[in-house]
């Protein structure tokens, strides 16, 4: 037997049981490490407004807490405002349950002729043994694991918050002991493209605050017309939703608004929807491209892309960073890229 072999055998098996080991690892870190990554971005996203505030004499952990504060307090105060709502809309559901089906029979039978019986339906909804008490009753031990999984989002969201403190309040220090690890000229690097980084994730953020902005007050407009439940709620839920969860945020903005208003009136569901569908065709080709183009340039073809990689690798939340890391991506393309100049091979053109 040549001498290689066992050494080979054994350089085989390591390696095999060095994968097993990663691959562990991985499935074991893997959440711990997109925590990580979501503080990256939200750490960057924030970072002008933490040098903002050190250049005009705050601490730079005072300045991040600050941000950061005002952040929580915003997304919890948007969370209990549609908690509030769903909760009324659902109390007023079951109070008035009776007109609701009784109105919505009406229209399936006057416009699609349905020739349902309002009777039957509030009977079956009663029945203990019917349909929609076996789902209801199914659902009760849902009810826990949905407690447990609340406890779980609020220590993960803790936890994004704390990462992001520490990476936005020591950033300079943390570039400082990367570069000490590096050569000159790989140091330049390694702050550029953290500077391209800060840029272009910030640019993404404001161009989706304005967004957010814009779609609410002219759905609230929209909404305060057609005179759905709610209408100042439901224009921000859409606004929001619709702007920061890419490519399917429209379809999940949509549905809370269709449901509750097609409860209360179907005619004012389609009012609606049809609303919906033309704004978003408006801020696709009108009011997006304009915005965009001073905040985050960025093609819409490698954002649709980049949403579509970014949710295939970490699901929703890469579809949500995907956005950015592609802005980064081409901006650091684009830097190489000038360097070079591109001859123009045209032919007809040369004298």
């Amino acid at each position: 037997m040549p001498r290689w072999v066992p050494r080979a055998i054994v350089l085989l098996w390591l390696g095999f049981l060095g994968t097993i080991l990663i691959q562990e690892l991985w499935d074991r870190l893997f959440g711990f490490f997109l925590l990580l990554v979501i503080s990256l971005f939200l750490a960057l996203a924030i970072e002008p407004g933490t040098n903002r505030l050190a250049r005009r004499g705050l601490r730079r952990g005072v300045a991040t807490g600050l941000i950061l504060a005002v952040v929580a307090v915003v997304v919890i105060g948007f969370v209990a405002v549609m908690g509030a709502l769903v909760a009324d809309q659902a109390n007023e559901l079951a109070e008035n349950r009776d007109d609701y089906v009784t109105d919505v029979v009406a229209f399936l039978n006057d416009n699609f002729s349905a020739n349902l019986e309002a009777a039957e339906i509030i009977d079956s909804i009663d029945d203990p043994q019917g349909p929609v008490r076996e789902f209801l009753n199914s659902q009760a031990d849902r009810a826990v694991k949905l407690g447990v999984t609340a406890f779980g989002t609020l220590f993960q969201a803790f936890s994004i918050l704390l990462f992001t403190f520490y990476l936005a309040a020591d950033g300079p220090r943390l570039r400082r002991t990367i570069c000490r690890w590096l050569r000159p000229e790989r140091q330049r690097v390694v702050l550029d493209v953290w500077e391209l980084a800060v840029q272009k994730t910030g640019g993404y953020l404001s161009s989706r605050a304005i967004l957010a902005v814009v779609s609410s007050f002219l759905h609230w407009i929209a909404f305060q017309v057609i005179g759905t439940p709610a209408p100042i709620a439901l224009a921000l839920w859409v606004g929001v939703v619709s702007q920061f969860l890419p490519v399917i945020g429209i379809y999940v903005a949509g549905a809370l608004p269709l449901l509750l208003t097609v409860i209360d009136s179907p005619i004012k569901g389609l009012f609606v929807l049809g609303f919906i569908v033309v704004y978003q065709q408006i801020e696709n080709f009108f009011i997006a491209p304009k915005i965009t183009a001073q905040t985050m340039q960025l093609h819409a073809g490698v954002a649709f892309a980049s949403a579509i990689i970014g949710g295939a690798v970490l699901g929703p939340t890469g579809a949500i960073l995907g956005l950015p890391a592609a802005a980064v991506i081409q901006g650091i393309l684009s830097s190489v890229g000038n360097r070079y100049e591109v001859v123009d091979d045209t032919p007809g053109d040369t004298e």
